[in-house]
């Protein structure tokens, strides 16, 4: 059984599955808010819900604030830890992955073959092209932008994230003299678009705004949620 959610239906006519969990569904953080037991529980039954859905392997991994990406395929089966990675990415299906967020953009990309990445992608993320980096691995793999859809799941909304005028100006490229709200989600689309993706949505949800059902690390909280995506393995389908 999936943990308690929030759904995302644009990749579901291609047999996708996409969601972030809630506060309800308790945190997966490594932070000990909660004891390691529990949380790694949490964690060994979305893997086995995944599987029930088509994943073979299913990925996560230690993120930094970065832009590097890791590549996946269906086999050998399980589940894969990696580190230093805040995105996931597959060509074919079979794979499910999840990253970590509360307050940074959880980015879902899709391809209606079931190719498909996640990516963590706070200001520094969104700063290093993380977003774009994706883009690029799939048209090298004969995925075009034009034919890609892309998700901005909940995050911290544009008059809740305030930024300082350095991180403002790296962000946006524009000048401001004191500290200033900066919309990720809209840096994030506007540069996906800039390399020619069209199929753009953006969640309605703000972490900051939704606290009582969604964990914000401006808001104080520790804990967090999960930005999860589960391409079944069509060969077997």
């Amino acid at each position: 059984m999936l943990p308690a959610h929030l759904s995302i239906p644009d990749f579901d006519e291609w047999g996708m599955r996409a969601f972030t969990t809630s506060r309800a569904a308790g945190t997966f953080g490594g932070e000990a808010v909660e004891p390691a037991a529990e949380v790694l529980g949490r964690w060994n039954e979305l893997v086995e819900a995944a599987a029930t859905l088509g994943a073979r392997r299913f990925a996560s991994g230690v993120q930094v604030h970065g832009a590097a990406i890791a590549e996946h395929r269906a086999r050998p089966a399980g589940w894969l830890r990696t580190v230093e990675v805040d995105g996931h990415a597959w060509a074919s299906g079979g794979v499910g992955a999840a990253i970590t967020v509360a307050d940074c953009v959880p980015v879902f990309i899709a391809h209606e073959s079931g190719a498909g990445a996640i990516l963590h992608s706070g200001w520094k993320g969104t700063v290093g092209g993380i977003t774009e980096r994706t883009i690029e691995w799939f048209g090298r793999r004969g995925f075009g932008a034009g034919r890609l859809r892309i998700h901005l799941g909940p995050a911290i909304c544009g008059a809740c994230y305030e930024v300082s005028p350095e991180v403002y100006a790296l962000v946006t490229g524009a000048t401001v003299a004191q500290p200033t709200p900066v919309d990720l989600r809209a840096a994030i689309a506007d540069r996906a678009r800039t390399l020619g993706v069209r199929d753009i949505s953006v969640s309605e949800w703000c972490t900051r705004c939704s606290n009582d059902r969604l964990f914000s690390h401006r808001a104080g909280d520790l804990g967090r949620q999960l930005g999860v995506l589960i391409a079944p393995d069509s060969r077997n389908s």
